[in-house]
């Protein structure tokens, strides 16, 4: 079973482009839809405004765009929320820089501002959030320049503890790493995890095995390699493991995502990303029933230009893809794919 359906629509509602999809369930069961509005063009840097919709029937009708921060002229974007399931909590973290600072002057250090971190949350299972607040102070160190956060989403783990993936670039070598950041408070405060200990990753999303091992999969900027990159945690987040490269995880250089799915006390790894060595196109989801050692199941969602994507499982065997695609451009509809695991085994 595979559905689809249009969820942004490049060009329409007052935006230009909208770009970086992210999907999670609030503890009710409403879908939250994550992206950002571009006004002024497809670039990462300008008027970037981060945007929501919600559907409250499994993905069949969604509510009109609504705003959760925008702020004149400027860039709001990168999210990376998280859902606190004991409280319901749902912590929105976001990056934000002046929309006048392209990312190569932040990585060179010769931009006006620089990208910092933010906080905004709801109690109320996203109908209402907080005004963003700066968290940069406990969770990017002085000597990085470039930072992001996700994209996609974070998760908890089975101790509680609150996980969110990010990377940055070093200002001195102009590097670039992978991070986490972490809570241990429900979402109140977050503080600095690990770094990758070897460079040439950024963007990347993080699992948690059922032995409590974490697994980081990483955007790979070696082209020697054209696949993706991977980590592990043996403690929380706190250290991560040398980085080692996945054979059947090809990539053209570009975010992907990747969730646990456990079902009928079978555990699986679900992954999205455009499995293509060259180009951002073929929107493909790959099944792993070995804590991602091996991906033999593998599903095509479009065969055409695509990108980001973020996905979001449940406790039945479904998932969901929010991913970014279009006929000559991969940043014409941010869609949402509804399928089970039956279909993808197939």
């Amino acid at each position: 079973m595979l559905e689809q359906k249009d969820i942004f629509v490049s060009g329409t509602s007052g935006y230009h482009t909208f770009r970086i999809p992210s999907i999670i369930a609030a503890k009710n069961g409403d879908l939250l839809a994550f992206c950002e509005g571009r006004k002024d063009g497809n670039s990462d840097s300008g008027t970037i405004e981060m945007l929501l919709r919600r559907s409250q029937d499994g993905g069949s009708s969604w509510s009109p765009i609504e705003v959760v921060w925008a702020d004149p002229n400027n860039t709001c974007g990168n999210p990376c929320p998280v859902v606190d399931h004991t409280t319901g909590l749902i912590s929105l973290l976001m990056t934000h820089n002046l929309g006048s600072d392209i990312e190569s002057k932040i990585i060179d250090g010769t931009s006006k501002g620089t990208r910092t971190v933010h906080l905004s949350q709801s109690s109320d299972h996203g109908r209402t959030w907080s005004s963003p607040t700066e968290i940069t102070s406990t969770t990017k160190k002085d000597c990085w320049t470039w930072y992001a956060t996700g994209p996609g989403a974070g998760i908890q783990l089975k101790s509680g503890r609150l996980i969110i993936p990010c990377d940055h670039i070093e200002a001195v070598n102009k590097k670039y790493y992978s991070h986490v950041i972490i809570s241990d408070d429900g979402g109140s405060n977050w503080y600095l995890g690990g770094s990758t200990p070897n460079d040439q990753v950024n963007e990347c999303e993080v699992a948690e095995l059922p032995n409590g091992t974490l697994l980081l999969n990483m955007r790979n900027y070696d082209r020697e390699q054209r696949t993706r990159a991977y980590s592990y945690s043996e403690d929380g987040g706190h250290t991560w493991s040398n980085i080692s490269r996945h054979p059947e995880l090809i990539e053209p250089i570009c975010q992907a995502s990747m969730r646990r799915i456990s079902v009928k006390n079978n555990n699986y790894l679900l992954f999205s990303n455009p499995a293509n060595r060259d180009s951002r196109v073929d929107m493909t989801v790959r099944l792993s029933s070995d804590n991602g050692q091996t991906w033999p199941h593998t599903r095509e969602l479009h065969n055409g230009p695509a990108a980001y994507s973020c996905l979001y499982t449940t406790e039945n065997g479904h998932g969901y893809c929010l991913y970014e695609c279009g006929k000559n451009s991969p940043y014409e509809f941010i869609r949402l794919a509804y399928f089970d695991l039956d279909w993808i085994k197939t």
